[in-house]
This record gives structure tokens, sequence and C-alpha cells, in this order.
């Protein structure tokens, strides 16, 4: 195991799945499929909602936006992920590891954002259909874009240069196949109490604040849902939201999987936190245009009216 001392900017040794360097080859396979299923289904989300004029709507544009950061996060880890499974090429420099961590949860904080703004537009949909097309305008849209990029930007920025005033002098080894903040800071020989209550505070500002008014965008939803008087229409409210509802469990539950696994999962198999590691970062971006391909109908219109114009064309 790679030691250095008063290395203020070392080289940091990632770690592929332990215990398991000799299946590397195999488990990169899934993870392939994956990675390509993520990216091809997320770009084809793209190209119809950007040219199918039917899709010009402000569901769709948000759409379009949890498409983007899904791309953002599979390119993040993509090179050492993959690269550690083919080639075993562990080492990553200070300022490489920094700028890795920084596009990771920058688009993880960004898709929690737009999963707000994705529950703002179910209710204000449900709730003030009359005034939709007023309340979400494009420029609005546009606004909300602006900010969710800035919002993390802005949070991110002094987290990550407060690691430069680190210095790092125990083993250099992260217990990841990308750099993640709380794995950077445990292997420096710093004060980290300044670190960790700014994490903390960054958490609980993007992820925990969101979820907080996802679940209260929902408690009105239902609220409004139930003053419709007509059976048929509280069934057609309530399946507009099915698939953010999904998107917002596949974004969620993996993340909290994961703190439980990190705090209570101690006797685990090493190789068990590494796969579910892993797995959260890939999962949304997989998962999120099949959720939204097989439960809404406008999508899977415009994907079979693309697929029969080419046809006609050959």
């Amino acid at each position: 195991m790679p030691f250095y001392h008063n290395s203020t900017f070392p080289t940091f040794f990632l770690t592929g799945v332990p215990g398991l360097e000799w299946a590397h080859a195999w488990i990169s396979i899934p993870f392939c499929c994956l990675y390509l299923t993520a990216l091809s289904g997320n770009t084809l989300i793209l190209f119809v909602v950007f040219t199918e004029p039917s899709l010009h709507e402000p569901m769709y544009y948000f759409l379009s936006m949890l498409s983007t950061t899904d791309i953002g996060l599979c390119i993040s880890t993509l090179v050492t992920v993959l690269g550690i499974f083919w080639v075993n090429a562990r080492e990553i420099s200070f300022n490489a590891c920094l700028l890795q961590m920084f596009f990771i949860h920058l688009f993880t904080f960004m898709e929690s954002s737009v999963l707000l703004a994705m529950a703002f537009d179910r209710f204000v949909a449900i709730s003030n259909p009359l005034r939709y097309a007023t309340i979400l305008t494009h420029a609005r849209i546009a606004q909300i874009g602006l900010a969710v990029i800035t919002r993390g930007t802005v949070i991110l920025t002094p987290l990550v240069l407060l690691l430069k005033r680190l210095s790092f002098c125990h083993s250099h080894v992260l217990h990841h196949s990308y750099c993640f903040h709380p794995d950077v800071m445990k292997l420096s020989c710093s004060d980290t109490k300044i670190n960790s209550a700014f994490g903390l505070t960054a958490i609980i500002s993007t992820a925990g604040v969101d979820s907080i008014f996802i679940l209260l965008s929902y408690v009105l939803i239902i609220c409004s849902v139930l003053n419709i008087a007509s059976p048929e229409e509280r069934k057609k409210a309530f399946s507009t939201c099915i698939s953010h509802i999904t998107a917002v469990a596949i974004f969620y539950i993996p993340l909290i999987s994961l703190s439980f696994v990190h705090r209570f999962g101690k006797r685990a198999p090493p190789y068990v936190p590494t796969l579910i590691a892993n797995v959260y970062l890939l999962i949304p971006p997989v998962m999120n245009p099949i959720i939204y391909s097989v439960k809404t109908k406008q999508i899977q219109k415009a994907m079979l009216k693309r697929v029969c114009s080419k046809g006609s064309h050959i």
C-alpha cells in the first residue's frame, strides 16, 4: 500500500472492487452495458425532445435537463471506472481528482435540483392548469436551469478549494473507483473539521432541502387532486406524476442505502460498499430514460415517429 510523507499535492490511487481484482475484466462487461444504456438512452431523450415540436413544453424541457445531468454523471466516472477494470489504471493526480470530484458532486446536486423543479412543474400543472403556460414560460425555465447550475457551482467551489489547504501524509489509497469528497478528506493528516462541516452543510442545503420541498410538493398535489370531483380526472392527474415519483425514488433510495452501508455495514465484505457506490451513480442515468419512455405516451409516440420516418427513408 503506497505511503507518502509531507506531500500536499499527492498522487491518489483509486480502488476497483476489493477482493475481486481477478474478476475486473468480467465485472467491466455489465458496467459497459450500463454506461452504454445510460448514454444512448439519455441522448435519445434529448434528441427527441429538441426535434419534436409537440414536446416543446415545460415538462419535457425539465426532462431534457434531467437527461443532461445523467449524461454528465456518466462521463464524470466512466474514464476512471473502466480504466481500472480494463487496464488497472489506478493513479490519478491531485488536481485531476479534485476536478472529477467537482463534476460528480455538481451533477449529483443538479439532479436533485432538477427533480425539485419537476415536482414544482407537476404541482403547477395539476393545481393551476389554466395558468400553467403563463407561469412556466420559456424564459422562466431558462432561469430555473441557470439557477440549478449556479447553485451547485457556488456550493461546490469552496468545498473543493478547502481540500487544497490540507496535507496528505498517510495512505493515498481511495476506497472508490472515482474521487469522492468524504473519501479524499479522510486521507488527510490535517484538521478536517471545517471541511467536514462544510460538506455536511452542502448535502443538507441541496439534497436535504430538495427532498423536503419535493415531499411538500406532493402533499399539495394530493390535496389538489382530492379536490377534483371526477374519479377519472383524479386518476389522470396522479398518472402524470408516476414517472417523476419513480425518478425521485431511484435517486434517493440508493443514496440512503449507501449512507447506511458506510455507517452500519462494517461487517459487510469490502466489495459491497464499492459496488453499491458505483451502482448508485449509474442507476438514475440508466433507469430515467427507461421510466420516461415506458410511462410517458408522448415520448413513446415521438420515438416511434422518428423510427418510422427513418424507416420510410431507407
